[in-house]
Parts: structure tokens; C-alpha cells; sequence
């Protein structure tokens, strides 16, 4: 399997614009595989919206991939997302990594917009179809229950053919959906041990649909901290996981002390079958965040990155 680390900002940490191209530049001169964002369209907080967030990167980078980590496919227009999707691929030179989800329960964005959360899963699937369709066929018919298109088309279409499309969520569902119509998963709040349960309920799921997905297109995502886990930095956000429906202690899923502690989560999860990190570096202001990252490509990434026996002696 390929292993690679990708990084992942939730709010916008920065305190300018200059600080956050100052990080992507940061990244892109090392070896660092991704930049992600997380999708939230409604917040008190800074969120950049992700499908714009991609499309600067692709100008703004060379070699970095970039992602949504996870874009809630229900709250958009399938045509729209896919022509987004497509047109970003086609300018980047195929780096995108498009990853996809229904959206949670209480994510703010149904009440601020009067939806329903009823029937988001069958939406979902219905438009992940769709927009798979319109990348790869010259023309699209579909007769759904909530999509309706005639000889609908997108050009110019995405270089990556076909285009990765990865889904999150680790429901009964979200795994079906996956077998069906993705082409990998990436984790989000999940243990290494919950991860590789996922990882196995898909890939018999996908056998069941005659499909097969590739060993090495399954991701986890994971915060980080170099230092104690008494930082202001960790214990702010260890206070806002704990406020989530999470059935796990945060101290299991977060990777903090020095880049021994940081290796071994990267190893539990490998062990349940993870080979695609999206990790977040945790941080108070962006001085943090630009340390956390430079010590992160200095002292993990050539150890994950290497070549095989490198990626064996990171395991011992």
C-alpha cells in the first residue's frame, strides 16, 4: 500500500490570508501528499467554504492534491457540484480528491435552511450517481424519486478518469453506499479499532455488489499535537469532541506527546487496513499551527513517506 499523510484545517486558524498561503507553501515544499477542508456552510466560527477553498489551491499550488473532508452532497445541486468537481480537476491537472457525505443529524445548516433531514441517505445516493454519470458518459438521462435530468452533459470533463469518489460515514448505510457507488472511504470521528471494522463491513459489502475497492483507498482522519496533552491547544479541543454523540474517550483517537506517540497512531490505524491520513494539526494561532506542521514533515512524514523498509522500521 501507498501510505500518505495529507493535513486537514477545520475553522480558519490563520490571522491572515498571507498566514494561510505562508502554510500551503509550507506543505507544498515539503512532502506533504493533501490539504483538506472541512465542509460547514453555517457557523459562528471561520470556516472557508470547501469547493472555492480547492479550486485557490489548484491555482495556488503545483503538486499538492486537495480535498473536502467530507463535502455534504445533500445541500448542493448534484449538476452544479459535478461541473465544480470537474472544472477544478480539469485546471489542476487531475489533483483533486473529491469526498463526499450526507450530512449529520444536527449539523446546523437544516434548521438555518428549513430542510428535512428525512430521506437525506436515498438524496444522496441519488446525486453521487448522477455526478459519477456526468464525469465519465457524454450524456446523462436519470428518472429518481428526487433527480430529474435530460441528456444533461458537462465539459470539459475531469482528467482522473474516472475520478475518485470517496464517501465518509460509518452507518449501516454510509457502508452500502460505499460498496455501491465509491471508490474509497475516509473515517472521520473513528478509534483505529472502529476504523477497521468500517473497513472490513465495506469490503464485504463490496463483494456482495460484485465490486472490489483498491487495498490502499481507505483514509483516516486524526488531530495531532506535538507537546503535552495539558496544552491549551488540546484541551480546547479535546472540551469540543466531548461535546459530540461520540461513544469513545477522545484521548483514543487524538495523537499527541512527541513524534513517537504520533508514529503509533499512525501504526494503529495502519494495522486495521488505513493507508490515507488527513491529519489536523492542533493549535491556538497560526505560529502553532506553522510549528505543528514543520515538525510533522521533519520528524514523521520521511519516516510514513519512505520507501518500504523505512515504513517497516516506522513500525518497530
Amino acid at each position: 500500500m501507498s501510505v500518505r499523510i495529507g493535513l486537514n484545517i477545520v475553522t480558519y486558524p490563520f490571522a491572515s490570508t498571507k498566514g494561510f498561503w505562508r502554510w500551503v507553501d509550507l506543505c507544498e515544499e515539503n512532502d506533504i501528499d493533501s490539504l483538506w477542508q472541512t465542509d460547514r456552510l453555517v457557523s459562528t466560527l471561520p470556516f472557508l467554504e470547501s469547493m472555492t477553498t480547492m479550486a485557490a489551491l489548484a491555482g495556488g499550488t503545483k503538486r499538492l492534491k486537495f480535498g473536502m473532508n467530507v463535502v455534504v452532497v445533500t445541500f448542493r445541486d448534484p449538476l452544479v457540484l459535478a461541473k465544480q468537481c470537474a472544472t477544478i480537476d480539469f485546471l489542476s491537472d487531475g489533483r483533486l480528491l473529491p469526498a463526499f457525505g450526507v450530512g449529520g443529524p444536527v449539523a446546523p445548516e437544516w434548521e438555518a435552511t428549513g430542510r428535512t433531514t428525512r430521506q437525506r441517505g436515498a438524496i444522496a445516493n441519488e446525486a453521487l450517481e448522477i455526478m459519477a454519470r456526468l464525469w465519465a458518459e457524454e450524456r446523462v438521462t436519470y428518472e429518481g424519486a428526487h433527480f430529474q435530468y435530460r441528456n444533461a452533459r458537462i465539459e470539459p470533463k475531469p482528467v482522473q478518469q474516472p475520478l475518485p469518489l470517496w464517501i465518509g460515514g460509518i452507518s449501516e448505510a454510509a457502508i452500502r453506499r460505499t460498496a455501491r457507488l465509491g471508490n474509497g472511504w475516509l473515517g472521520g470521528l473513528q478509534t483505529p479499532e472502529t476504523a477497521g471494522q468500517v473497513v472490513a463491513a465495506i469490503k464485504t459489502a463490496a463483494a456482495e455488489e460484485g465490486r472490489a475497492i483498491d487495498e490502499d483507498h481507505y483514509g483516516a482522519s486524526f488531530p495531532f499535537y506535538f507537546g503535552p496533552w495539558d496544552a491549551p491547544a488540546v484541551q480546547d479541543s479535546l472540551s469540543l469532541y466531548r461535546r459530540e454523540d461520540i461513544s469513545w474517550d477522545p484521548p483514543d483517537y487524538f495523537a499527541v506527546g512527541d513524534a513517537g506517540a504520533i508514529l503509533g497512531r499512525i501504526r494503529a490505524y495502519m494495522d486495521q487496513g488505513i493507508s490515507k491520513f488527513v491529519m489536523r494539526p492542533l493549535g491556538e494561532s497560526e505560529s502553532e499551527i506553522m510549528t505543528q506542521t514543520q515538525r510533522l514533515v521533519e520528524e514523521v512524514v520521511p519516516l510514513v513517506h519512505g520507501a518500504p523498509a523505512a515504513a517497516a522500521d516506522a513500525r518497530t
